[in-house]
Parts: structure tokens; C-alpha cells; sequence
């Protein structure tokens, strides 16, 4: 910030493991959004090391960061970031077109993946077509159409109704169960609750890392996704 120096992050040792759920939370300027771009491979740290998956992230090119960011992992936004004049198809087929998969195939496994999420019938609807937990979905589904190892997911119910963010969250959870790492930025300790492990985070230091022994379970068992 022109000549002062901010340290967003400040003596961070933190471990998450794979197929773990978890929530970073924190008040505004805690460093958690910092945190999950250096997760997120979108930023590099100025200092210190971030191991993923046993490789140095610091010392990538630009050109190995994107690709871990196109294949190992999935990124979900408050503000869904769908392109507007797109079809709910194409958008969640774009990520395989940089993966160098042929038109046919996409356009497969892109529906495919709308499917588990419940969005068959509205592949071909613009975003401006569709409710707001649909748009989530059609995100969801985004993030997860390369298989990636790694979904992060930043205030993804922000912008939803509580019932609606129920339902999201439910997705969340068959994420988690079929094999993922899922890592959640959040303000809500409703939300939060729904993890299994709350990482809280005050003026860019660990404050708590806690497992969470009251797990909200939000899946209802007459309509469940089968996400894969």
C-alpha cells in the first residue's frame, strides 16, 4: 500500500490433510481471505513456504500455478462469477476447454455435473434465468467438473436465503463424502458449524483450530446429490 507495508499473514504453521472439511473464519482484515488466495494458488507468499501436495508452491512459474488452479483445485465465490451470456452448460464446460478436452467430452461431463447437482433441466438457461441457489449450483458444478482434489469456497451462502443456503450446504457435505478436501471461508458460525474443523483467524494469526464436536448435518436423505 504505496510505501507502508502490510502483514496480512504473520507466523502461520498450519496443516490441512486431505478429505479434511474446514472453515476459516474471522473478522473483516483477519487475513482469512489472504489466507485462501495462498491456498487457492492465486497468490504466492512473500515469505515462508506452502507445500501442496509435497511441491513447493512459492517456487512455481505462473504457467504451473495455473495449471494446479485448473486441475487440482475448484473455486467457489460468493458472487458466483458465471460469465453472463453464457448458458449454465457452457460455463461449467469452460474450465475443460484450458484442460485441452475435445468439444463432445465437455459438453458430457460438463452435464453430467449439472446433474449431481440437481440443474438437468436448466442447462440451457443464462444465469440471468436462474434463481440465486441456482447460480450456486451451476458454480458448484464449475468447480467441480476437472475432478479436482481441492474445493475452496469463499462465503459461498453469502448472497443466499437461509433455506436456500441449507441446500448448498447439503452439496458441501457430498462433496466431502466423496473423497474432496473442502475448505470454506466464512462470517457465519451457522455455516461454519456445518465443518469439521474451525480454523479462526484475528490480525493475521491462528487465534483457534478446534474440531468441531457439533457438526450440523444439513443432507436430507430423500434428496441427496450424487456428486462425483
Amino acid at each position: 500500500m504505496g510505501t507502508m507495508e502490510v502483514h496480512a499473514l504473520k507466523s502461520i504453521t498450519l496443516n490441512v490433510n486431505k478429505n479434511e472439511y474446514v472453515a476459516l473464519m474471522g473478522p473483516s482484515g483477519s487475513g482469512k481471505s489472504t489466507l485462501m488466495n495462498l491456498l487457492g494458488c492465486l497468490d504466492t507468499p512473500t515469505a515462508g513456504e506452502y507445500m501442496l501436495n509435497g511441491s513447493s508452491v512459492e517456487l512455481m512459474e505462473d504457467s504451473e500455478l495455473a495449471d494446479i488452479r485448473n486441475k487440482e483445485i475448484g473455486f467457489v465465490f460468493q458472487t458466483f462469477n458465471l460469465l453472463p451470456r453464457s448458458t449454465a452448460l457452457d460455463n461449467v464446460a469452460l474450465p475443460l476447454v484450458y484442460s485441452g478436452m475435445s468439444k463432445s467430452n465437455r459438453i458430457d461431463k460438463a452435464a453430467s455435473v449439472l446433474e449431481s447437482v440437481g440443474l438437468g433441466d436448466r442447462m440451457d438457461h443464462r444465469p440471468n434465468e436462474l434463481s440465486g441457489g441456482q447460480r450456486q449450483r451451476v458454480a458448484i458444478a464449475r468447480a467441480l467438473v476437472n475432478d479436482p482434489a481441492i474445493i475452496l469456497a469463499d462465503e459461498p451462502t453469502g448472497n443466499l436465503d437461509t433455506k436456500t443456503s441449507i441446500e448448498i450446504m447439503s452439496i458441501f457435505e457430498e462433496i466431502h463424502k466423496n473423497g474432496n478436501t473442502v475448505i470454506l471461508v466464512t462470517h457465519e458460525p451457522d455455516i461454519a458449524e456445518h465443518s469439521h474443523r474451525i480454523i479462526r483467524l484475528r490480525d493475521g494469526l491462528v487465534e483457534t483450530d478446534v474440531k468441531n464436536e457439533n457438526i450440523v448435518l444439513s443432507s436430507n436423505p430423500e434428496h441427496r446429490y450424487n456428486v462425483s
